[in-house]
């Protein structure tokens, strides 16, 4: 199942959004050329979403037809919105153009992969990777190491190849695979951060202990399951 927030690409929202860049350009067809280079970006990382995805429900649907089992509860994927993409590449001091944050940036497509058990996320990791069109750029485990509030994920960021009309384009996808429990952690830690008006020191230890708790409580799941139906 796909939760997708994903919106097609307006013009004169686009335009709305590059107000405050446009004049850095000496010809409104420098801006236009600009504004186009985005639109042409956000289908190029789009298309690699769908390519992951494919992948990722294939390998899902075989290890069901397989082991009366599926891995992926669900998936969510994204493009970053342009207006994000433009306050990133200005954190981080780039040219705002297509082709910088192309250089700059490796999380313009995302992709969540929510799974059933904490196993089932190393499943996937390795199935996915040992495909060769699927190269690893970048991992980072949180499950075996969390970070200091409690949030737990494994992250990975691999390229994938899109074919297009006349050419073919090597794109990088972040893909944050985790559970159930550690979605609900973090959906809601997230937001508790985020509120300005609540005190987010007050739930800081409350939140971590919540997420060692869930940890606990997956792993015993995960072991009930192993025993019940792995024999």
């Amino acid at each position: 199942m796909y939760m997708e927030r994903k919106s097609s690409p307006n013009i004169e929202d686009l335009k709305e959004d590059f107000k405050e860049n446009l004049g850095q350009f000496n010809s409104s067809d420098s801006a236009f050329d600009m504004l186009i280079g985005f639109v042409e970006l956000e289908q190029l990382y789009s298309s690699a979403l769908k390519e992951i995805s494919t992948k990722l429900d294939i390998l899902d649907d075989h290890f069901q037809q397989l082991y009366k089992h599926n891995p992926i509860h669900h998936m969510e994927r994204r493009v970053k919105e342009l207006r994000s993409l433009i306050q990133k590449l200005k954190r981080k001091g780039c040219e705002i153009s297509s082709e910088s944050a192309k250089e700059y940036i490796q999380d313009i497509a995302g992709i969540r992969v929510v799974c059933n058990y904490i196993d089932d996320i190393y499943v996937i990791e390795s199935l996915l990777l040992k495909q060769d069109d699927v190269k690893l750029l970048k991992r980072k485990d949180y499950i075996q190491s969390p970070k200091d509030n409690g949030y737990r994920s494994l992250h990975i960021v691999v390229s994938v190849p899109v074919f297009l009309a006349h050419s073919l384009e090597t794109v990088p996808v972040e893909i944050q695979i985790r559970t159930i429990g550690m979605d609900m952690w973090a959906s809601l830690e997230h937001k508790i951060r985020y509120k300005n008006d609540t005190n987010t020191e007050k739930y800081r230890s409350v939140l971590k202990q919540c997420a060692n708790d869930i940890t606990a409580v997956e792993g015993k799941m995960q072991n009930i399951r192993t025993e019940v139906f792995d024999v």
